[in-house]
């Protein structure tokens, strides 16, 4: 509902505007154009060239297996090997160039007609609003180790990269390794040898038995691949045994978009298949909804997910087979229930919210996918789009695909079982008509069971395909076998560029930074392979050689910023292990050797060209930290913070004020390098143009204002444990991930950090546990003729310890007809999720105002439709459907959370880390910052504790965030996510302040108290206890300040108790009254 006084929005060409970002006024080809019809080729070409002196060879077609650096061709320049001087020479303008393109006919076409938007309003079946020049990225959790634990195992199955506490096999017991694997067959190494067929660059092998495998059909010719980078120019050549060659050259191809839509090869004759290893834990495999194992205790989910394979008879998964069991099924009574939220208004559940049950035949719901890695904002999906238009509610999913999992079944196979047509991975959902055939629950296809996939491995039974691990967990990962690499896979690369000038300096974080990288160098995710480079910065650029045999580093200073060069190239990127007392050495020096400089310029543009430079061959992630506004040299910005502007929705800058970065994003993002940027400045630093370099490479923005080692001393300990955190955490290298959905939906909008490569493949080079993902949907055809639809994500990525690997996590969710049925299935906090992702699009495309407009006009109209089509009766109140109880109060959160507030006291860089939050957390984390945790805590009991790990952990209820709910004779806590605040009451019982606190009155609580001391009391351990538990669900490190009346930080604690008025925004009373005023009209 478009208010009026507000311009109309952009038109429909503005909603059509790359999903990379909307063009910048002067044309910039970094776009991705409109979101192309999947059966026409993509209009955009990635030929990416590198400035300077690199090359532009012919692209390799080979590659030489037993040679240590090869040749990774293609005109992205990187065609030099690793060990080859540069030559100084000008800078070439990367560019983009446009140029057909092969692209395969997609099952459905996902190109909805464009309708112009009224301004203010998130229409849920339109084209989205403008997507805009960025989309961002946050960072990441506490203690959680490394997956890929530093132990050689050549005789592992499987399984290779899980915590060492969580080893799904011994690595020295046979009789545990050979549980799963086929009778006869040999146990897999830890790398397996690919299969004969697909060795690349090796001589063809002797034909298995049984024949040749089935003839692959070869791509057309002469084609030019759409991306032309180190990666997806890389033509691996695949020799099959029969002659013909199949070369792949894009991940497009790979991942399935449509040229592996041909039979697959099939090896006929299972004795001489490579044997099926599976690294399974004692335990069943299965999705069991429990903490990661640094997470030492969330609370197992009260949701019915599965905790292992279970036997299942498979007639009623087919969709023509549940009508029956479907008919019976009704939702919990308190779900069909109408509330009059101005009667009704406190209806924050005394407990964490939990996701709706989708209304699914127990078999299936018991198989399907954990909300927390795959949510849809509706669980119950209408039939039409009209259907969907009607209900005003946004349609999308939420993912949280690469998460730390407690247990994965990893499935080690030479055959991946996927549809012929649309690529979709075999799963809990498909239909098998018989033992041989099964039916793709996404574009109903029938294929065939290959011959390898009729025995179980594990209950050693042949003609059992329905109780595979494949088909009995909705997530799991495959070893991928060789055709689904387009290169050798990388190795793990760590480039770190740090600032040295003197406000760099005078911060101290250099010490945090080299200390914490010397205690953690052993825990960097790799193996023998792992490189390490280091570039520091000023004026000046200066690499570090680390050269094996030289008695100390070499430093090597490049002063022409304008026509950045690399000197001796192979000497700065070393092997970890060849090099470590070199690299120790360094980083015990680094700190101490600018401590004197006077250095006052950044030449930060410069020092991410050369970093790019360095890291084109290999690709990797590069971790940038920056202190200040770039002053010299390409990239170098202007202050454009207006103080006394902050609040004027219209002006303030949420746009880039250059497009370099986008465009040197775009270049890394081709080469395989993410760029990580840390912001560490009391100044203003530009973040919206900044942040660009993450956002387009898939990597992730940590911000720490006003960063001090002596004056913020808070903000050094959180640093150091986000570091922490940062540096050990599983990482995925050279990733692509594709959603795929059920025939008759598409999807037409994604949000979060990455670059959309084809329609609908999002480019990762680097994937991390810690980044969440979103994306918009349309019903482009009548869903009648089907009761499920399914959703599948697929992960390809390449292992720290070199493993090429497959994650997928599949959802299925009932199709539904009636306008009362689609608001019963609504996920409120996804909902709430996916339009504040819509909202930070549209505040950077058109408006700060215009976004805050959008989100209450979704509010009103989804309950005026509500009212309107499915009340009987017209009923005084603002009358909800139970499901959207909570949705007035998180949207009122929303228009009081940093990225969307107005008022004077957001400075511009945090309200732009908010927005890059906003786009790449994962929802849990996302809710939390936008509608806190409120708990008293100084009456902490053990009545209805979790004892996880010999702890028990107190669980108070959870408040209304309003003052109201406060008294002076208590003490409260305050879960903001990024922060803890303890706010204890003038009267607040003396017991709490000596037994908890550790001081005897209320007067003698220091000013900045940010720790608990502890106390050996039963409170002290309770409450630590709590805060700790909080502490370790999410991936950054939350300060705690403890505040009194009269503590600065009351403000802070005031302003997120969302349903109190302020100074520029309502009550949630007011807010009620102004939405039912609106609604009834």
């Amino acid at each position: 509902m478009a208010q009026p006084g507000i311009p109309a929005a952009r038109g429909a060409a503005a909603g059509l505007q790359a999903q990379n970002g909307a063009a910048s006024a002067a044309g910039s080809p970094y776009t991705n154009g409109p979101v192309q019809n999947t059966l026409m080729s993509s209009s955009q070409g990635y030929d990416s060239q590198l400035p300077g002196s690199y090359p532009r060879p012919m692209p390799a077609k080979t590659l030489n297996p037993f040679s240590a650096q090869s040749n990774y061709g293609g005109s992205q320049g990187s065609g030099q090997t690793l060990n080859r001087p540069l030559v100084a020479s000008s800078p070439l303008p990367p560019s983009l160039q446009s140029g057909p393109v092969p692209q395969m006919p997609l099952p459905t076409s996902r190109n909805p007609a464009a309708t112009p938007m009224p301004s203010g309003s998130f229409l849920p079946g339109a084209n989205p609003p403008p997507p805009l020049n960025w989309q961002y990225n946050y960072p990441s959790t506490g203690p959680q180790t490394n997956h890929f634990p530093h132990v050689a195992q050549p005789t592992l199955s499987g399984n290779t990269n899980l915590t060492a506490d969580h080893q799904y096999v011994s690595s020295g017991d046979p009789a545990l390794q050979t549980s799963f694997i086929k009778p006869g067959s040999t146990l897999p190494l830890q790398n397996p040898p690919l299969p004969t067929t697909f060795q690349p660059g090796a001589p063809p092998g002797p034909p298995p038995a049984g024949g040749p495998p089935p003839q692959k059909t070869p791509p057309k010719a002469a084609l030019p691949p759409p991306f032309n980078s180190t990666v997806t120019q890389e033509g691996i050549t695949s020799h099959a045994n029969n002659g013909s060659v199949v070369a792949h050259s894009t991940y497009d191809e790979i991942e399935g978009g449509g040229f592996l839509a041909t039979p697959q090869l099939i090896n006929q004759n299972p004795k001489t298949s490579r044997s099926v290893g599976y690294a399974y834990p004692s335990l069943p495999p299965g999705y069991q909804n429990t903490a990661p194992p640094s997470v030492a205790g969330m609370p197992p989910s009260s949701l019915n997910y599965p905790s292992g394979p279970q036997a299942f008879a498979q007639t009623p998964l087919g969709a023509n087979h549940l009508t029956s069991s479907m008919s019976g099924l009704s939702l919990h009574p308190e779900g069909q229930r109408v509330v009059n939220l101005l009667q009704e208004r406190n209806m924050l559940p005394s407990t964490p919210l939990q996701p709706p049950v989708p209304n699914l035949h127990e078999d299936i719901q018991k198989l399907n996918c954990n909300p927390e890695l795959f949510r849809c904002t509706l669980t119950s999906i209408p039939q039409t789009q009209a259907l969907l238009n009607k209900a005003k509610l946004p349609l999308g999913l939420l993912l949280h695909p690469f998460k730390d999992l407690v247990q994965l079944p990893v499935v080690t196979s030479s055959t991946i079982v996927r549809c012929r047509s649309c690529r979709t991975y075999i799963n809990p959902f498909v239909n098998f008509l018989d033992q041989r055939r099964w039916k793709c629950n996404l574009c109903y296809r029938v294929n065939d069971v290959p011959e390898e996939f009729m025995y179980n491995p594990l209950t050693r039974v042949y003609g059992e395909p329905h109780r595979r691990p494949e088909v009995q967990n909705a997530t799991i990962e495959f070893m991928a076998p060789s055709e689904y690499m387009l290169r050798p896979p990388q190795p793990p690369v760590y480039l770190f560029v740090f600032d040295v000038s003197h406000n760099a300096i005078e911060t101290g974080y250099l010490n945090s930074v080299c200390q914490s990288l010397l205690d953690n160098l052993d825990l960097l995710p790799g193996n023998t392979r792992t490189k390490v480079g280091f570039m520091t910065f000023d004026s000046t650029i200066h690499f570090y050689s680390l050269q094996e045999g030289l008695s100390q580093p070499q430093m090597l200073i490049v002063s022409d910023i304008d026509d950045v060069f690399i000197p001796m190239p192979e000497n700065l990127l070393v092997n970890l292990n060849e090099s470590k007392e070199l690299v120790q050495e360094l980083l015990k020096s680094l700190p101490q050797m600018f401590t004197k400089t006077l250095e006052t310029q950044s030449a930060l543009g410069p020092a991410l060209q050369a970093a790019f430079k360095l890291m084109s061959p290999t690709g990797g992630r590069m971790s940038v930290f920056q202190t200040q506004l770039p002053t010299l040299g390409v990239g170098a910005l202007k202050p454009r913070e207006e103080p006394n502007q902050r609040s004027s929705a219209k002006e303030i800058h949420l746009t880039p004020s250059t497009d370099f970065y986008k465009k040197l994003a775009l270049d890394c993002s081709g080469q395989q390098a993410a760029v990580d940027l840390f912001l560490l400045s009391g100044q203003y630093s530009d973040l919206a143009s900044l942040g660009c370099i993450s956002r387009y490479s898939a990597g992730s923005v940590y911000y720490y204002p006003s960063y001090h080692h002596q004056h913020n001393p808070v903000q050094v300990q959180k640093f150091q444990k986000e570091l922490q955190r940062y540096l050990t955490r599983k990482i995925g290298f050279e990733a692509v991930m594709r959603i795929r959905c059920t025939k008759g939906l598409s999807i037409h909008t994604f949000h979060g950090n990455f670059f959309v490569r084809s329609t609908d493949l999002l480019s990762l080079p680097n994937v991390n546990p810690d980044a969440g993902y979103a994306v918009q949907m349309s019903v482009e055809e009548n869903l009648a003729d089907t009761q499920l639809v399914s959703f599948q994500s697929a992960l390809l990525y390449t292992s720290s310890k070199g493993e090429r690997r497959i994650r997928v996590h599949t959802l299925c969710l009932p199709v539904v007809s009636t306008l009362n049925e689609v608001f019963l299935g609504a996920d409120v906090q996804a909902i709430s999720g996916l339009l504040a992702n819509m909202a930070v699009d549209r505040s950077v495309t058109a408006s700060l105002s215009d976004a805050r407009d959008a989100l209450v006009n979704a509010v009103i109209d989804s309950l005026s439709a509500y009212r309107s089509s499915v009340l009987s009766s017209q009923q005084p109140g603002l009358m909800v459907p139970f499901s959207l109880r909570l949705f007035p109060l998180f949207v009122l959160a929303l228009l009081k959370q940093k990225s969307f507030q107005t008022g004077t006291n957001a400075r511009l860089d945090e309200r732009i880390f908010a927005m890059c939050q906003v786009k790449n957390q994962p929802l849990v984390h996302l809710m939390l910052t936008t509608h806190p945790g409120l708990y008293r805590v100084d009456n902490l009991s053990d009545e209805g504790a979790l004892n996880i790990n010999d702890r028990t952990i107190p669980q108070p209820p959870i408040l209304q965030l309003s003052v109201e709910k406060l008294s002076r004779d208590g003490a409260f806590l305050m879960d903001a996510g990024s922060v803890l605040m303890l706010w204890v009451g003038k009267n607040c019982a003396q017991n709490f302040l000596s037994q908890v606190l550790g001081v005897q009155n209320y007067a003698s609580i220091p000013q900045m108290m940010t720790d608990l001391p502890e106390l050996d009391t039963p409170e002290s351990a309770r409450t630590i206890a709590f805060i700790s538990w909080l502490r370790e669900q999410r991936p950054f490190f939350p300060i705690l300040y403890v505040i009194r009346e009269e503590s600065p930080m009351k403000a802070a604690f005031l302003q997120n108790l969302v349903e109190d008025r302020t100074e520029s925004a309502l009550s949630y009373y007011e807010f009620l009254l102004h939405i039912q005023q609106q609604v009834n009209k």
